[in-house]
């Protein structure tokens, strides 16, 4: 099972009248940019999950000729004050189901509905697609404030402290290619040393950056799997790290662990969550509700981990 971003809906229609609406022409958009992973956001089906926080100022007046365009869009709505093209396609379905993702809204109907009843549709969920559409922007505009300038002082988070590269190519920190030194100052952030030359272009230190992480988190992931899998009652066989868009991690029924390698970034509780998470499908392979009594047996305060995984912006390695 995974864990992994669902921003889905669906709306049963009434049976089919005679068709009515009208496609639009297919618009040119700016290319899409990945969205970050982000949480498994299937309905958990326990009472008190809150969800995503709501925008903080009044949508009618953030959507202000507002405009949403997926680059594949072939119909549009204007719901509120905002115009929305957005991706239709008909398939084998009992209802229509709408998602929200990284490039806009997407929409999907049985063959024998009408376009009028998905205009009726579109316009009932109006409001659900606008908060998810804002949400996926405000999300996009976390992750581009994130973006590392790869250069010597350049800093990211590593588990929920800052960290500032230095550029030390005179020692080959006994052949792993970095160190992390404490810091001199409680508040400011700590120093990670790499062999990487003064001169080096930016995506040589990315890449030395990404490879001390990626041996943190590999070292970090299998002590949180080995403390949570006794805890649990199950054995985990292979830990495989991941570099998913839009996963967290993963778990096969054979005992088989993936994690994406950027949780590193975050907070051990975080982490915590995530692992514990997985580790619970290897008993439970659904997001039922024994699925989650399961993962808060380990991780009582799941919940709010769960939101914060979602709602906190990670640096893009691209």
């Amino acid at each position: 099972m995974d864990l992994f971003e669902g921003l889905g809906n669906e709306f049963a229609p009434a049976k089919p009248s005679e068709p009515r609406g009208k496609k639009v022409r297919k618009k040119a958009a700016p290319p899409a940019v990945p969205a970050p992973p982000v949480a498994d956001a299937q309905p958990t089906g326990r009472a008190g999950d809150a969800g995503p926080a709501q925008p903080a100022v009044p949508l009618r007046d953030t959507l202000a000729l507002a405009s949403f365009v997926h680059p594949e869009a072939t119909r549009e709505a204007v719901l509120g004050s905002a115009r929305v093209a957005y991706e239709f396609k008909r398939g084998k379905r009992k209802t229509i189901g709408f998602v929200v993702g990284a490039e806009g809204l997407s929409v999907r109907a049985p063959r024998w509905v009408t376009l009028r009843d998905v205009d009726a549709a579109i316009q009932e969920k109006a409001g659900w697609i606008l908060r998810k559409l804002l949400e996926t922007q405000q999300r996009h505009a976390r992750v581009e404030a994130t973006r590392i300038d790869w250069k010597d002082g350049a800093e990211f988070p590593f588990m929920g402290e800052r960290v500032v590269i230095r550029l030390d190519p005179k020692h080959g920190f006994a052949s792993v290619g970095g160190t992390l030194d404490a810091s001199d100052d409680a508040a400011g952030p700590r120093t990670l040393r790499l062999a990487v030359a003064q001169n080096a272009e930016a995506s040589q230190i990315r890449d030395a950056a990404q490879a001390w992480l990626m041996r943190q988190a590999r070292r970090l992931f299998i002590e949180r799997l080995d403390h949570f899998a006794p805890r649990l009652g199950v054995r985990w066989q292979k830990l495989s790290l991941s570099n998913a868009a839009t996963r967290w991690g993963s778990a096969s029924a054979d005992g088989s662990i993936r994690l994406n390698w950027r949780l590193i970034h975050f907070r051990l509780p975080v982490i915590d969550y995530v692992v514990a998470h997985e580790l619970a499908h290897l008993r439970v392979m659904d997001h039922s509700q024994r699925f989650w009594d399961t993962v808060e047996s380990v991780v009582p305060d799941y919940d709010l981990l769960r939101r914060q995984l979602k709602d906190e912006a990670v640096p893009r390695w691209s």
